[in-house]
């Protein structure tokens, strides 16, 4: 069954940083219930039931359905309209793939411009990673520490696309993943990253997070045997 879209309010994660505009008003409430899986894959976006939901023509759905497109949450299919994107094993490993690439040349390039601050908002997020218990704590912390250490490199397009690779994949990382990985392998790997990070130690600091990426992949590989088998 479809699941019912909402014109709730948006998280407080989008608070205070709304740009102006009914159609991004739009984009972003769809966007969360995507991510947090209330849209389902391959359920069909009616654009007139979007608008008379959120109050709004149909100019601001269309524009905002476009953003979701080019985020890759959505696809429009030839007559047919648009639809809520479900990811196949091999879009995800893809997705990953394209992320070791990014993420890696972004450390890389940020290693020799890290502060004492940098380093020091690193450990305090580890330090708050510890004190969460639930996936979704889990998920936005490892986002902002992975956002911490990378953020050096200086460069805005590189940062943005390695968020817009991550959050096509989100939900289900989140969801599904998420609850194979745990807390402690994640986390270990995230303190061995940043120690090499604290000792300047590019090629270290590289290999582990190519590693730490790797790991996700083995683990999208095991959930989708799982589910081939339980068929």
């Amino acid at each position: 069954m479809a699941k019912q879209i909402s014109a709730g309010p948006v998280k407080n994660s989008h608070e205070g940083k709304r740009p102006g505009g009914s159609s991004q008003v739009v984009y972003l409430a769809l966007r969360d219930q995507i991510l947090q899986n209330q849209l389902s894959g391959n359920q069909s976006l009616k654009q007139d039931k979007i608008a008379a939901s959120f109050g709004v023509s149909k100019i601001p759905v269309r524009e905002a359905l476009k953003q979701l497109e080019a985020d890759g949450l959505i696809e429009f299919k030839p007559r047919r309209g648009a639809f809520v994107v479900e990811l196949s094993e091999y879009d995800i490993i893809e997705n990953l793939e394209i992320r070791i690439g990014l993420e890696c040349h972004a450390l890389q390039l940020a290693i020799p411009n890290m502060t004492a601050t940098d380093i020091k908002e690193a450990q305090q997020i580890l330090e708050a990673y510890q004190q969460v218990s639930s996936i979704e704590g889990w998920s936005e912390l490892n986002r902002q520490f992975h956002h911490c250490i990378y953020a050096p490199c200086g460069f805005t397009k590189l940062l943005l696309m390695i968020d817009t690779v991550k959050r096509q994949t989100h939900s289900f990382m989140r969801l599904k993943i998420s609850q194979v990985a745990g807390f402690e392998r994640p986390h270990a790997e995230h303190l061995a990253i940043l120690e090499a990070c604290k000792a300047n130690d590019v090629t270290l600091a590289v290999a582990l997070v190519r590693q730490h990426i790797e790991c996700t992949k083995k683990e999208v590989t095991a959930y989708f045997r799982r589910l081939k088998q339980a068929d």
